[in-house]
Order: structure tokens, then C-alpha cells, then sequence
């Protein structure tokens, strides 16, 4: 079919979806790196957030005995302390979880950031749009997926606590940092059979996801043509501007030919007018030339103003096709044309006496 869209997208349509935020992404990529990074991240933190959370519940139950009652600047004081805490436990934690969403989804992006991508569109609120995006072929790849990450998550969830379950009661028996670590080796141990999984079902999601969006900016052989036209120029209009642009180069140079010094014709093709300044050229400068009518034109407005035509079959076509307009003459033509020049000035000379 004409219409259908079979081509691969060219450099410049997919500049032009980069500057409109359409850019490739998996978010499952994002995803997986976040969740690695972010229990590792509690791993190495927990100490730390432990020993902040351990201090400050002991500074704040310490207070019971000896704090009757609350103040307005107690409360500021509560409130400060509370934020420090927040600040040494979680917050490094939701930083650097931070920091990988970012850097995955800028790797993937190639750094690109584009402010159309958070413009208002008013499909995205209309109901329709949301039904047909349910029920479109994405929609339900989307839904499989989750289904998927559902079930490969509970599997992993239940392999791993159907043998350590069995242990909990014994925590009993241990010291709370002991229960902790013991519990987080198990999170932990999880994390990482769920993760391995996920890696796996991110980078397929990846492939996915770059064949999905090469499919989206494929492009008609129609849509290649326009985008060609617009690149390089319509033909017929470029035709017409060139035409255009003769035009007016020739009106200009026939403009200039009653300033001329002498026309040099050959009979029957060629015209070629000449003028010399001493003051401003090192040589004799071609001001027009033309063949055939517009030679016979050249001719014609050169003797209405009085110039002189003088005939040389060689020499006129040897300027005409060697030397283009406002260019001075070549140095082999120096000798020829000074001869027909120093006539012209003798006859000038003797017209004036």
C-alpha cells in the first residue's frame, strides 16, 4: 500500500521525536537497577541507621523520667532532632535509589531532557484514550509483564521462606541486632534471587522496547519524499527561484552594458561587453556577455548608447566561454583585447576633436 509505513525512520525524524520527548526507554531497566542499588545501598547503610535510630530512641525515652511537661521549644527542639534523624537514615538511602533511576534513565536517554515531554495533552485524561490503551497490543504486553513479575516474585518469596520459616521461632533467643542481621540476610537473599530474575526480564524488556519504538517511527515512502523536499527544497520551487535570481542577474547586467568600453561580437552567437578603470582593476573586467538573442539584446542597448561594437569571431567566443561576468580577463587575453581597446580610445579621441 502506499500509505503504509515499511521504511526505517530517518536521522532527521528521529531528531525531531527527541525534541519532543519521544525518546527510547525501558522502565524495567530503571526498575531493576533501582532495586539492586537500593538494598545494597540498606546493606551498607543499615549500621549506621541502626546506631542513629538506637541513639535517638534512647535519648527520647531517656526524657520520661524527667520531662513533666512540653514546651513550645520542646517541640521545636523534638522536631529538629526528628529531622536530623530522617536526614542520617532514610534520606541517604532515597538519594542514591535517586541518583540510579536518574543516571539509568539518562544512560538510556542519551542525557536528553525535553520540556514537551510534560506538556499538557488532553488525551492523556480522556477515558477513551485510557480504554484503548488497555486494550491495545502494549497495554496488554504491560499486563502480562506485571502478571509475570507477580508470580516470579512470589515463587522467589516462598522458595526462600519455606525453609527459613521454620527458624523464626529460634530468634527468640537471639539479641535484637542479632534477629536483624539474621532477618536481613534472608531479605537479602531474596532480593538478589529476585533481582538476577528481573535483570533477565529487564533486558528483554529492552529489546522490546527498542523494537517497539523503531517500529513506531517508521516512516512511508511518501513521508521519506516530503522530508527530502523540505530538506533539500521543493525541485519545482527551487526551479522557479533560480529562474528568478537569473533573471534579475541578467537585468542587472544589461543595466551595466551602456557603461561599457567596447562590445565585442561575433556575428552570429556572441556578445561580449568590456569596460577597463585603471583606478579600481589591474584588467579589463567582462560587465555582460550573452548568446544568441541576449547577445543580439547586448548589441542592441550598446549601440542605442553609443558604445562600440566591434567584430571578432575567436575573440569573443574565447571570452565568452573563458571569463564569467564582473571577472577580469585572463592574462593570454591581455594582448587582443588592449589592441581593440587602444582602437576604441583613438576613435574616442578623434570623435571628441
Amino acid at each position: 500500500m502506499p500509505g503504509e509505513k515499511t521504511e526505517k525512520a530517518t536521522p532527521k525524524r528521529k531528531r525531531d521525536e527527541r525534541k519532543k520527548g519521544n525518546v527510547f526507554l525501558s522502565r524495567d531497566v530503571v526498575l531493576a537497577l533501582s532495586l539492586f542499588t537500593s538494598f545494597y545501598a540498606m546493606k551498607f547503610l543499615f549500621p549506621l541507621m541502626l546506631s542513629t535510630i538506637t541513639e535517638s530512641m534512647h535519648d527520647f525515652f531517656s526524657l520520661i523520667p524527667v520531662q513533666h511537661q512540653v514546651t513550645d521549644g520542646d517541640v521545636r527542639i523534638f522536631f529538629i532532632k526528628g529531622v536530623l534523624v530522617f536526614a542520617k537514615t532514610a534520606l541517604p538511602l532515597l538519594l542514591i535509589t535517586a541518583a540510579a533511576a536518574i543516571f539509568s534513565t539518562m544512560l538510556q536517554t542519551r542525557m536528553h531532557f525535553s520540556a514537551k515531554a510534560f506538556s499538557f495533552k488532553g488525551e492523556r485524561i480522556n477515558p477513551l484514550s485510557g480504554f484503548k490503551k488497555m486494550f491495545s497490543i502494549r497495554g496488554m504486553v504491560e499486563l502480562l509483564k506485571s502478571l509475570l513479575k507477580i508470580a516470579i516474585l512470589t515463587y522467589v518469596v516462598y522458595t526462600g521462606m519455606k525453609e527459613e520459616i521454620l527458624l523464626f521461632p529460634r530468634l527468640s533467643g537471639l539479641s535484637f541486632l542479632q534477629a536483624m542481621s539474621y532477618t536481613g540476610e534472608i531479605i537479602l537473599g531474596i532480593v538478589l534471587k529476585a533481582g538476577i530474575i528481573f535483570i533477565f526480564l529487564a533486558g528483554a524488556d529492552y529489546l522490546y522496547q527498542w523494537w517497539e519504538y523503531e517500529k513506531n517511527l517508521r516512516m512511508s515512502k511518501q513521508e521519506i519524499k516530503d522530508e527530502y523536499k523540505q530538506m533539500e527544497g521543493d525541485p519545482q520551487v527551487k526551479g522557479r527561484q533560480r529562474s528568478i535570481g537569473q533573471q534579475q542577474a541578467r537585468r542587472r547586467m544589461m543595466q551595466s552594458v551602456p557603461g561599457a568600453d567596447v562590445v565585442i561580437r561575433n556575428p552570429t552567437h556572441f556578445a561580449v561587453a568590456l569596460k577597463y578603470d585603471q583606478s579600481k582593476n589591474n584588467a579589463p573586467i567582462v560587465i555582460a556577455k550573452g548568446a544568441d538573442q541576449l547577445a543580439f539584446r547586448i548589441i542592441k542597448i550598446a549601440e542605442e548608447n553609443g558604445v562600440y561594437v566591434t567584430e571578432d569571431k575567436a575573440l569573443a567566443r574565447a571570452l565568452f566561454e573563458a571569463v564569467e561576468v564582473d571577472s577580469e580577463i585572463p592574462e593570454k587575453f591581455f594582448k587582443p583585447v588592449a589592441q581593440v581597446l587602444a582602437f576604441v580610445y583613438t576613435l574616442k579621441k578623434k570623435d571628441l576633436n
